[in-house]
């Protein structure tokens, strides 16, 4: 999305950056509600971010919610510590009591940290930003989905109980919760989009920097034919025939009920090629991975549409496979379609919130129409049958993602922010 130059955000280039300047904004917490080894796109780029931070010579420590009872309250992972509050347990609405646990424990903690760099503000900004003013520290709100600032990202789940945005509480908490992370240092958006939705509630766009996400491309890489096959091999996929995937929540907003009904007219005509699912439902309001199940066998697709759940090889699934489809009506950046193109797949996608960034027309990959039914029809049929043209856009994928979302990139990105704000003085005590 373009914005005038009245709204446009502050993206800052990808300089290298020195050490940090000692005793200044050089310890790190990172803030976020779920932590690896849950799986996702948000809890793989805090986990990233805290690596990098590690690498550049800052120290730094994760708190986060302890999602599910076998998780540890405390231990170290590659490096890091990770701090995990109650209450554990995967209910949605346990997440909303981190506002009470979190804020003794970041006050219990702040010998650790100078600056805080919160991943997804919607709940656990309020608290960040409590703390940082009370102990003048630093604070950087990073926004993960698109209606953080505005509220549109409640909205699903305030209807489930009959309230919606013209709801007396939803009307009073909102402003008020809004007034309070306005005092943040900095915002953070991973797309032109978000940081519109920033700036229309109210955000100055000088506070706002784009830092897009990012992936590894050591790990995502494209492979040979060969070590294709041998990944088939030990995955159990079939060696023969296409392969297309899909990864990510198993959620309605990700376009999956258009696609299954897509891949049952595909099926009729292509028998021989295969359709990967991998991820599950999450704690998502919209997760749908039952009713595709239940879709899936009433109309016999199980032999040629695989449910692979939630897996931590990611990259090897995508690796094995010959197309990436990813339909989703609602993205904030698009995680899963940046670790597809990192693998040199041919993509498929629309150019809803985030993707727009991403992806040009017959350039790097094939645009649909979200919900469009025929569109993403015709984009599969072409490549099954134009395999000229998908090695070209699997290249040019991989291009991109060199050029724009490599870990090594972002990071400096990052750091850079960092340094900029440890040389203020004042900020920290």
């Amino acid at each position: 999305m373009k914005t005038d130059e009245r709204t446009k955000a502050v993206e800052l280039p990808p300089e290298p950056a020195a050490p940090p300047p000692p005793g200044r904004a050089n310890k790190v917490c990172i803030f976020t509600e779920t932590y690896y080894p849950e799986i996702g796109g948000g809890e793989r780029q805090a986990q990233s971010l805290s690596e990098a931070l590690i690498d550049y010579g800052f120290q730094a420590f994760v708190l986060t919610r302890r999602s599910h009872p076998s998780f540890k309250r405390v231990e170290q992972l590659r490096g890091i510590k990770v701090y995990r509050l109650p209450p554990s347990g995967s209910a949605r609405a346990k997440k909303w009591c981190l506002l009470l646990t979190s804020l003794p424990a970041l006050i219990q903690l702040r010998r650790q940290f100078d600056l805080i760099f919160v991943s997804g503000f919607r709940i656990i900004g309020v608290p960040a930003v409590l703390v940082t003013k009370l102990l003048r520290k630093v604070c950087i709100l990073k926004a993960d989905s698109l209606g953080e600032m505005s509220g549109d990202y409640f909205l699903a789940g305030l209807a489930k109980t009959g309230l919606g945005r013209s709801s007396l509480p939803f009307r009073i908490t909102l402003p008020l919760r809004n007034a309070l992370l306005k005092q943040a240092d900095i915002f953070v958006a991973i797309s032109e989009e978000i940081a519109t939705e920033l700036v229309t509630n109210g955000i100055d766009p000088n506070n706002i920097k784009i830092i897009p996400n990012s992936v590894d491309t050591n790990r995502f890489h494209p492979v040979s034919f060969h070590e294709k096959l041998e990944l088939r091999r030990k995955l159990g996929l079939p060696s023969e025939g296409k392969i297309f995937i899909f990864t990510g929540r198993l959620v309605t907003y990700k376009g999956l009920p258009l696609l299954l009904r897509v891949w049952k007219e595909i099926h009729c005509i292509h028998p021989d090629i295969n359709l990967l699912i991998v991820g599950d439902g999450g704690f998502d309001i919209h997760n749908c991975e039952v009713d595709l199940k239940e879709y899936v066998r009433k109309n016999e697709l199980s032999d040629c549409i695989r449910f692979i759940g939630s897996v931590h090889n990611v990259h090897e699934y995508l690796q094995a496979s010959d197309v990436f489809v990813f339909p989703t009506e609602n993205e904030a950046f698009g995680i899963s379609l940046i670790e597809a193109m990192a693998c040199g797949l041919p993509c498929i996608s629309t150019t809803v919130g985030g993707l727009k960034d991403i992806l040009e027309h017959l350039q790097n990959g094939l645009v649909v129409e979200a919900g469009d039914f025929q569109q993403l029809y015709l984009a599969l049929e072409r490549l099954i049958t134009d395999s000229t043209l998908a090695v070209r856009l699997g290249e040019a994928g991989r291009q991109t993602v060199e050029e724009r979302y490599s870990m090594e990139i972002i990071s400096q990105k990052y750091m850079n922010l960092f340094q900029k704000l440890a040389s203020q003085n004042g900020k920290v005590s």
